[in-house]
C-alpha cells in the first residue's frame, strides 16, 4: 500500500530542500500552512489503511507515519537550512525506511524473519552513518571557509597597515629632501621654503 499522494509532497519538499541554503526562510504564516497542508496529506494517507486488517494494515499506518515524518523533517530543514537541520531530515528518512522494512518482516517467519530485520537494521545503521559522515563534512567546510574568510580579512588589513606605512614613509622622505633644498637658502626666503614643504607634506 503506497500513499502517493503524501509521497509526492515528500518529493516536492526534497527538492525545495535542495535550494533552501540559496533561499530565504519561510514566513511563520508559510511554515504553519505548510505543516498543516502534511498534516492533512497524513490523514488523508490514513484512510485506505482502515480497509485493511492485519499486518497489510500496519504496514499501510506505518508508512504514512513515515512519510509524514520525513516531511515534517525536511520541512524544517527548508525553514532553517543548516548541517544539522538536514542531518535530521536524513535521520528521520533513515528511520522511516527501517520503521517500514521492519513491519513487512512481521509477515515473514523463522530464519527468513531475523535476516530480513538484521538487514533492515544494518541499512538504518548504514544511512544514519552516511547522513552523519555528511554532516560532519559540512560542519568542517563551514569552519574552513570561516577561517579562509579571518585570514583574508586580517590579510587585508596587515596590507592596508602596510600601505599606509609606506606612505608616510615616502612622504617622510620626500620631506626630507624639500627640507634639504631649504637648507641652500637664507632668511625669509629659507622660512617661506620650509612652510610651503610643511604644507605640502602635512607636517
Amino acid at each position: 500500500m503506497k500513499s502517493n499522494t503524501l509521497n509526492y509532497a515528500v518529493i516536492a519538499l526534497c527538492l525545495s530542500f535542495g535550494v533552501a541554503a540559496h533561499a530565504e526562510t519561510m514566513s511563520k504564516a508559510e511554515f504553519k500552512s505548510a505543516k498543516e497542508k502534511v498534516e492533512a496529506e497524513y490523514k488523508a494517507a490514513l484512510v485506505p489503511c482502515d480497509a485493511l486488517a492485519s499486518n497489510p494494515k500496519k504496514i499501510c499506518v506505518t508508512e504514512a507515519k513515515g512519510n509524514k515524518k520525513v516531511a515534517l523533517a525536511n520541512l524544517d530543514a527548508s525553514n532553517e537550512p543548516s548541517a544539522k537541520t538536514q542531518n535530521k531530515a536524513s535521520n528521520a528518512k533513515a528511520e522511516a525506511a527501517y520503521d517500514l522494512a521492519h513491519q513487512k518482516c512481521q509477515d515473514m517467519a523463522g530464519n527468513a524473519k531475523d535476516v530480513c530485520i538484521k538487514e533492515a537494521k544494518a541499512a538504518n545503521v548504514a544511512a544514519k552513518a552516511d547522513a552523519k559522515a555528511l554532516m560532519k563534512t559540512k560542519e568542517a567546510n563551514t569552519d574552513a571557509r570561516k577561517t579562509i574568510n579571518q585570514a583574508a580579512t586580517k590579510a587585508g588589513e596587515k596590507a592596508s597597515d602596510a600601505r599606509s606605512e609606506a606612505a608616510s614613509d615616502k612622504t617622510d622622505a620626500q620631506y626630507k629632501v624639500e627640507k634639504e633644498k631649504c637648507d641652500a637658502m637664507a632668511g625669509a626666503a629659507k622660512d617661506n621654503c620650509l612652510n610651503q614643504a610643511k604644507m605640502r607634506f602635512g607636517k
